[in-house]
């Protein structure tokens, strides 16, 4: 039985998208007799991209882009076999970064 814990980073353009594969790794891992600490929101990551509506003249005229990133953090505390093997099959949502740290 492993001892220790699995550090999971996941992060994604979509709230919903990250919420809902939080929810799947938690479930996932209580099913399985782990204890879980998240997850925790990390501060979103916002990105600004200004550009200008006319290829020259009247530079006032601009528009502006945003894409946020946002994160969350999953601790599993004293995982079992059984725990890693599930978390190793389980089918995430396209659109997630996972990282994973044991």
């Amino acid at each position: 039985m492993p001892k220790g814990r699995i550090r999971i980073k996941l992060k994604s353009y979509d709230y919903r998208l990250i919420d809902d594969t939080c929810q799947k790794l938690v479930d996932t891992a209580v099913r399985t007799g782990a204890s879980v600490l998240g997850p925790i929101p990390l501060p979103t990551k916002t990105e600004v991209f200004v550009v200008t509506k006319a290829s020259f003249g009247d530079k006032d005229a601009r528009e502006q882009f945003g894409l946020k990133t946002h994160k969350r953090l999953i601790d599993i505390l004293n995982p079992t076999n059984q725990t890693i093997d599930s978390l190793m099959h389980l089918e995430l949502a396209a659109g997630v970064e996972v990282e994973v740290k044991m």
